[in-house]
């Protein structure tokens, strides 16, 4: 399947120069302080690595959408996936929202700084009791005068702790707010709002560079032109954004499964054991070849998902086998990829001890595999 072309291709090159020389080097230190530096986000904004499919005119790319699967496959292979998930949600999860939503002086304001790097994004619509029912959300906005007035609270939100844009999700008072899928608005808010607190820095299992934070906002007035797109159909708004996330989990998955196969593959050719290197066994060549076929599986439908989205086609369905498919590919890999490197897999020294628990998230985050087989059970049996 050809899928990338020379120009793709060159930015690869770029992306993984950047990765191997930048990001690499201090994946420890970011993983021990629990956060990624804010230092790193105008570095890649110079480098032209966000934003990469807005409009020139907001200082973005102007390229495709395959442009961003390079990045997050590349992002994803830095064996960081702390770092992946971090620029995903800036590109792919939060700032969309203003550019497919904001006004144009929203998007002419914000988003040059959005891809510069200078401004970091975070998109918060969980909340502490919803989980994937983000048609229960009881962040509440009430229209007073030219503010509307938030109160409630968000959960597990990655870049929380260090974002400067927030596109938060909030239930407006307006019309039936008992309709589930009605009256929910997106909102742009400046972390420097009165009545932003951010509650606290969440300790996760894994994914720990990347800051996940438990947001709060009491009686924080936010502007009235923050209001993203018409009143009352965020909730649609979210659902589109949310196929994007999907997609960059089932692109971030095969690529941090490439890589955890390829360190797999290196250590049982040097690790000897019964009189021979472990590359040598059949049950470690043949449970090998399994991993192998899996990885290709995810990417070839990954890709096509990829196609059939860009082409502008309906891939609701495509997308949710994706997410379910590749999440539930990179924990056997992760497992698999443990186990043969037997004891030393379960030392933090490895890189694959950190593979196995980031991996866990992803059947998690961005709707659990369980949602995505009710999603796709519903377009088979409608």
């Amino acid at each position: 399947m050809k899928v990338f072309n020379e120009q793709h291709a060159m930015f690869r090159a770029s992306v993984r120069s950047f990765v191997e020389r930048e990001v690499a080097p201090h994946i420890d230190a970011w993983e021990a302080a629990g956060r990624i530096p804010k230092s790193i986000w105008p570095r890649m904004g110079e480098l032209g690595l966000l934003g990469v499919e807005y409009d020139e005119k907001y200082g973005g790319g102007g390229a495709d959408l395959l442009t961003s699967v390079v990045l997050h496959e590349e992002c994803a292979r830095s064996r960081c996936a702390s770092f992946a998930m971090a620029v995903g949600v800036h590109t792919d999860m939060a700032s969309p929202h203003l550019y497919w939503t904001g006004s144009e002086a929203l998007k002419a304001r914000y988003l040059p700084a959005v891809c510069r790097g200078e401004r970091l994004t975070a998109i918060a619509v969980t909340e502490p009791g919803g989980g994937s029912d983000v048609a229960a959300l009881r962040t509440r906005a009430v229209r007073d005068g030219d503010h509307y007035v938030l109160n409630g609270s968000k959960m597990f939100i990655t870049n929380g702790a260090t974002a400067d844009l927030y596109l938060v999700a909030a239930r407006v008072a307006a019309g039936d707010a008992d309709r589930r899928h009605r009256g929910i608005s997106m909102f742009l808010v400046e972390r420097e709002t009165p009545g932003f607190v951010v509650s606290r820095t969440l300790d996760k299992m894994g994914m720990r560079a990347s800051d996940t934070a438990e947001l709060s906002f009491q009686d924080m007035r936010v502007p009235a032109e923050h209001l993203l797109g018409r009143e009352g159909v965020g909730f649609y708004e979210v659902m589109r954004v949310f196929q994007r996330e999907r997609l960059v989990t089932g692109i971030q998955a095969h690529a941090m499964a490439e890589r955890a196969l390829e360190d797999t593959i290196a250590y049982v050719r040097e690790r000897h054991a019964f009189g021979g290197p472990l590359a040598d066994k059949q049950v470690v060549r043949h449970r090998l070849a399994d991993l192998a076929t899996l990885i290709e599986a995810s990417r070839c439908l990954t890709y096509a998902a990829c196609l059939k989205y860009q082409a502008g086609e309906e891939v609701v369905r495509e997308i949710s086998m994706v997410k379910l498919f590749s999440a539930e590919m990179v924990n056997r890999v992760a497992y698999d990829c443990v186990q043969l490197h037997g004891g030393y897999g379960y030392m933090r020294e490895y890189a694959i001890e950190r593979f196995a628990r980031d991996a866990r998230l992803l059947t998690i985050g961005g709707g659990t595999s369980e949602v995505m087989k009710e999603i796709i059970a519903r377009l088979l049996l409608p």
